[in-house]
């Protein structure tokens, strides 16, 4: 019996990627496991989780972490203390054979994709860069999403990647694991054409892996806890945050929550004035402050620094994500981790401001949108009550359509509730509403 974690490609890798390939074709047509016996099961079995996860044929993994903030972050994880020995070990392969090496954390996301200069660019079409995830969840199967998935070293070829933009490409990634804990920090990986395709990529990769654990072993544990996720707050669309710290969910208060937000805006910190001016309406009075600050810090430990108030290290947030990919143009990205108002019953003069720029950019974006489908999204989730975005929905999607006819239908009964007058074209410009 082969190795299962192995791809087959036999003597002849283009007719064995046509097999591959016809087999996905009939699978997103139909996503049924019918006819796809030709395909491993590791692959099969990535396919399923990928089309249960909504995964877009033709999308793109989102970028979530850009510049100063992508710098920050990889700077402080536990992977930045091996990133020179997998550059040696993998990285001067990859150079070499014109692959990538790419480093990911514990949720896909790719922090360092290095490696031959061509390749890079090539791989740059497709959105595999620093900073964008590409876990199962949000690129399909491929190689560090699925090692990910399933804890352990894999290797995907060519069309068994479940976008098509991927299927140009071969990878082989493992995970490394905290050497305390045993649970993933990270995969690394090498990606390139059907070279890749060989026992031995795999067996670098792992390798690489188990050298990096050994050397992580020897060094002193940094600010995060051994194999511990980086914290990460949830604020969108929820009364009060919800702060992922340590493997554990903590429920904050509203107050404690508006101090997240703001020092996560603010990561060079706040001087205490800045701050109170951030979260009250009015004066304030400075020993209220310092008290929410003391009790915050019971919370989350020496994380929170002073003078100025800082976090010492990056918490991630579904807000940030929102606003990383809007200043990318991934609408996509944008309205799949928006899931309502920034902590919308919040008075806070800072966490309004951010919550109307969201908001704001959000709606501009699909305004300015061509695609049904995230209109749609938009339309049927957030904006049931705008009429300017149903019309918009209405202009852009194909006639005839039950969308279509809906979209014009939702058009109609909203312009008698604002008492505006009927309008047979909806392609005219509609008027700013009260």
């Amino acid at each position: 019996m082969g190795n299962a974690w192995l791809a087959e490609v036999g003597t002849d890798p283009l007719t064995r990627a046509r097999e591959i390939g016809r087999a996905h074709s009939a699978f997103v047509s139909t996503h049924a496991m019918a006819g796809v016996d030709a395909v491993r099961p590791v692959v099969a079995q990535s396919w399923l989780r990928s089309a249960d996860a909504r995964v877009e044929p033709a999308g793109d993994a989102p970028v979530t972490l850009v510049d100063e903030d992508l710098s920050g972050y990889r700077s402080r994880h536990p992977l930045a203390s091996v990133i020179g020995l997998l550059r040696q070990l993998v990285g001067t392969v990859a150079e070499e054979g014109e692959h990538l090496m790419a480093v990911s954390d514990a949720d896909g996301r790719l922090m360092w994709v290095e490696g031959h200069p061509v390749a890079r660019a090539s791989a740059e079409r497709m959105n595999f860069v620093e900073g964008a995830l590409w876990d199962e969840e949000h690129a399909g199967t491929n190689a560090p999403g699925t090692a990910l998935a399933l804890d352990h070293e894999v290797q995907i070829f060519a069309t068994e990647h479940f976008r098509p933009a991927v299927q140009a490409w071969t990878c082989s990634a493992a995970p490394i694991h905290d050497p305390a804990t045993g649970r993933p920090l990270g995969v690394v990986d090498i990606t390139g054409d059907d070279g890749v395709a060989n026992p031995l990529s795999l067996a670098l990769v792992r390798a690489a892996a188990r050298a990096a654990e050994s050397e992580l072993a020897r060094r002193p544990s940094g600010l995060w806890l051994p194999g511990a996720a980086p914290p990460r707050l949830s604020a969108l669309g929820r009364p009060e945050g919800l702060l992922r710290l340590d493997g554990r969910n903590i429920r904050l208060h509203r107050r404690h929550t508006e101090i997240m937000i703001m020092l996560m805006l603010r990561p060079d910190g706040l001087t205490g004035e800045q701050l109170a001016s951030a979260l009250y309406d009015g004066p304030a009075n400075p020993t209220t402050l310092r008290v929410e600050l003391t009790r915050l810090r019971r919370v989350i430990g020496d994380r929170l620094a002073s003078r100025p108030y800082r976090l010492v290290e990056p918490v991630g947030a579904d807000f940030l994500d929102v606003a990383s990919a809007l200043r990318a143009d991934d609408l996509g990205g944008a309205l799949g981790g928006y899931h309502g108002p920034l902590l919308p019953d919040s008075e806070a003069p800072g966490v309004v401001e951010q919550r109307n720029w969201l908001d704001t950019r959000l709606r501009a974006a699909v305004l300015a949108c061509r695609e049904p489908d995230l209109v749609r999204g938009w339309a049927d989730r957030h904006g049931f009550d705008d009429l300017r975005v149903w019309e918009r929905l209405a202009r852009i999607t194909v006639y005839p359509s039950t969308h279509r006819t809906i979209a014009e239908q939702r058009c109609r009964q909203l312009r008698t509730e604002y008492g505006l007058p009927a309008r047979r074209n909806v392609h005219a410009t509609s008027p700013k509403l009260p």
